[in-house]
């Protein structure tokens, strides 16, 4: 559901063997987190489709009901479209689930798989696998699939603002860049996030942590989507899960890229990309840039220890929305984030701790109301959409 500029990575064998150290677990419920929780345990043992879908807990529409609710699938009803297929915008009753006219009753998110697509039915089933187990206030939620015939949807609750994205990288004289306060807070939300898959009973290790990936509600809650490449951790003594390398490109840390030895500590390097990503208003990776400024990790790193260099890598249009101790902070929590070795990075709980520290006093600061608006307005005066759905995955 989530945009992908940077290209997807699919099916890599890993080129090299190096030891793997072990992630960082604390068993302990988050703190910092509100809202309803499950830290369902998701069995270790592989499960049969019929096994998944009949203990998620889902509704199971018909694809007659989702066509009504769609409006047949409308073109423009299209909420973005990529690799897995299409997404289109729908409405069903809140308490029935029963399609309704639009205009009535919820909006849902309905992924339609495309069967020509790079992401197929594996994925479809893991998303239901997870996300009809795991519940969170910075999770998205899947209200229900459908399997008919050669018809597999999944369906999800619409986030009216589309993704972290879209707004940080789409440019337009009425599209108003994201505020500093609204990025800590977006950064907090997808840290919860993180921080309750790594503690589930089963540790879940996301594998595509990036911006198009975080939601946004009309409040600008930020929630985790898109968990067809989601694993669960290692168990026992075992210190990491061997796997094809899969993912996206700028985001993945550099040991699973070389190994495919998947650990809890290669989502958090994804997170301090994103939280580069935030800083700097710059893309993960960015082709249109000119040599030695196409990696933003490459690029940055050196700027972000020095406090009279810190200026080059801050995205400029934050200009007097910061100060210079709190701007230092996130770019330290980043660093660490992106430590070389594994690890020497944070724990998502410990990354939580200190982005509670740095948010803004009260929800949102007042220079910022103009952002509260009418969540459906868009800069073209159409609904917010979601991004394009990963288009394109390529080979290392």
């Amino acid at each position: 559901m989530g945009a992908c500029l940077s290209h997807r990575i699919k099916s890599v064998s890993p080129s090299a063997a190096v030891n793997s150290r072990s992630a960082s677990r604390n068993g302990n419920n988050l703190s910092c987190s509100s809202g309803k929780e499950s830290l369902a345990s998701i069995p270790q043992t592989p499960r049969s489709e019929g096994e998944i879908l009949q203990s998620s807990n889902l509704k199971n529409f018909t694809f007659s009901e989702l066509r009504t609710a769609t409006r047949n699938f409308r073109p423009d009803s299209v909420l973005g479209e990529g690799g897995f297929g299409s997404v289109f915008k729908g409405w069903i009753d809140e308490q029935s689930l029963k399609p309704t006219k639009p205009g009535t009753g919820i909006i849902i998110a309905a992924k339609r798989l495309n069967q020509e697509g790079f992401q197929g039915h594996k994925e479809w089933l893991a998303e239901i696998n997870y996300l009809g187990q795991l519940h969170h206030p910075n999770l998205v939620k899947l209200i229900g699939y459908c399997l008919e015939d050669e018809h597999r949807l999944l369906v999800y609750e619409f986030m009216v603002r589309g993704s972290m994205e879209n707004h940080l990288f789409r440019r337009g004289s009425r599209v108003p860049p994201l505020p500093w306060g609204i990025r800590m807070k977006v950064a907090l939300g997808a840290a919860k996030g993180l921080a309750f898959l790594h503690n589930a009973k089963t540790q879940v290790i996301y594998r595509d942590f990036k911006t198009a990936n975080i939601l946004l509600d009309s409040n600008y809650n930020a929630k985790l989507s898109d968990f067809g490449l989601a694993r669960d951790g290692p168990t026992g003594d075992r210190s990491h899960v061997s796997t094809r390398v899969m993912g996206t490109y700028g985001y993945a840390a550099p040991e699973y890229l070389a190994t495919g030895h998947l650990t809890a500590k290669s989502d958090i390097y994804s997170f301090g990309v994103v939280l580069l990503e935030m800083l700097s208003g710059r893309k993960a990776i960015d082709n249109n840039r000119p040599s030695g400024e196409q990696s933003l990790v490459d690029w940055a790193k050196p700027y972000l220890t020095s406090k009279r260099r810190i200026f080059r890598v801050i995205d400029t249009r934050l200009q007097g929305q910061y100060s210079l101790n709190r701007a230092q902070e996130v770019a330290n929590l980043a660093l660490q984030c992106l430590a070389v070795e594994p690890k020497c990075r944070p724990s998502m709980d410990e990354v939580v701790t200190t982005l509670v520290k740095l948010q803004e006093p009260g929800e949102m600061p007042k220079r910022n109301q103009k952002h509260r608006g009418n969540a459906h307005n868009h800069s073209n005066g159409k609904p917010t959409t979601y991004p394009k759905p990963s288009a394109s995955p390529l080979h290392v």
